[in-house]
């Protein structure tokens, strides 16, 4: 009788052990995204376990195949080929549909011929297993868009003294992006869309200057590795560079406005560590190929260069941090220091601003406000021209007022 329980016992152990393990096994698409840019595009699919897959690249016409392995077309799928629209740079349209039993294809008609890069992404955060499929025009330089926004200026205004002298050339980086949203309000602000709004007010405040000229590193919604901010703002031979965030914290109550240059040393407070911490961790969350790494990310020791250009980073953060504790109040009276990867440029005087708590309710507020982010962008343009008045390298550039 004990023999026959302990058999029973285990028959019911072993079917239920069998189901468990079969819907593990099963794999479903919970949610795709689209995201266009003039650089690329990205196709993003998030699934419940990591996709098995296979892909190959047609010609007559350009086309990528991409064949999901045991994954059976659902609604999530279906949704990709209503998510192009006509506007998008790269991709012409997506079709899915269930090849066999076993396999979901998708199809992505390409405007024209591509370099493509498919990756995974381990789950993070609110996010699951993602599949990356990213679509790279193949004839464009991805520095030619940032070249154009020089090219207008330069051609249409007089550079003061010296003459044949460029012009100031700042970069602005609206920090996240795409798939990686930033820190998120009570009312569903999200930092990525407040970011580029300040920086594009940031933008228009500069180029009315007449020696002055700035370049968005990031023009809409989507992702771009904090490398590839870097090496961009080295591309265009920027002079100074500006990063855009907004806070985040648990304790609703914490307000104010910060500004951050990079360490050599580690970070001058545990608050700087833990928002260098956030920050950096912006390439796990948004999706980053493991090639994408940039060398300049990878070194260990900082040479004197990038001590000479810390000290101006300082400087800078300094004036900028003086100019807009007017417009908000200031949660740390001097610049802080810490290891932020997007401010690693070895010879660009680099700042990120944290222009307010978006986890406080009246700074959400705030950012939300045409009228904060014009206030908090002309604090900022006083602060760049007052380093650059401080600056004999730069100071001949700009107009006395």
């Amino acid at each position: 009788m004990f023999r026959k329980f302990v058999l029973i016992k285990f028959i019911i152990f072993y079917i239920l052990f069998f189901y468990s393990l079969t819907g593990f096994a099963e794999n479903s698409i919970k949610a795709t995204r689209v995201w266009p840019a003039s650089d690329y595009t990205r196709v993003t699919i998030e699934s419940l376990l990591p996709i098995l897959n296979d892909q190959m690249m047609l010609k007559n016409p350009e086309r990528i195949v991409v064949d999901l392995k045991n994954i059976v077309l659902n609604d999530a799928l279906k949704e990709l080929s209503y998510k192009v629209k006509g506007i998008d740079p790269n991709i012409k349209k997506i079709r899915v549909a269930q090849f066999n039993p076993k396999v979901t294809r998708i199809v992505i008609d390409l405007k024209t011929s591509a370099r493509v890069k498919i990756f995974s992404l381990n789950p993070i955060k609110k996010y699951n297993y993602r599949l990356v499929i990213d679509v790279y025009p193949k004839e464009q330089d991805e520095i030619t868009n940032l070249l154009k926004q020089l090219e207008k200026k330069s051609s249409d205004k007089e550079v003061v003294e010296p003459n044949d002298k460029k012009l100031i050339i700042v970069a602005i980086d609206a920090g996240h992006g795409g798939e990686d949203p930033g820190a998120i309000g009570a009312k569903g602000t999200k930092e990525k869309i407040v970011n580029l709004q300040i920086s594009k007010r940031l933008k228009k405040l500069i180029d009315k200057e007449p020696s002055m000229k700035a370049v968005l590193i990031r023009t809409g919604d989507y992702y771009i590795p904090l490398g590839k901010r870097v090496s961009k703002a080295r591309k265009i031979k920027a002079d100074i560079f500006i990063s855009i965030h907004a806070d985040a914290f648990k304790k609703r109550k914490v307000r104010g406005s910060s500004v951050f240059a990079l360490s050599e040393k580690g970070a001058t407070s545990a608050f700087a560590k833990f928002i260098a911490g956030n920050e950096n961790e912006a390439d796990l969350i948004g999706g980053v190929s493991i090639d994408d790494k940039e060398p300049i990310l990878a070194r260990t020791l900082l040479d004197l260069s990038q001590s000479v250009t810390i000290n101006d980073s300082l400087k800078l953060g300094k004036n900028v941090l003086t100019e807009i504790k007017s417009v908000n109040r200031l949660h740390k009276k001097r610049v802080e220091q810490a290891g932020f990867a997007v401010l690693k440029a070895p010879d660009i005087p680099s700042i990120l601003i944290e222009t307010a708590f978006i986890s406080n309710r009246k700074e959400e507020m705030n950012l939300r406000s045409k009228y904060f982010q014009k206030k908090l962008s002309l604090g900022i343009l006083k602060g760049i021209k007052k380093y650059i008045r401080g600056n004999s390298s730069m100071a001949f550039y700009i107009k006395n007022e």
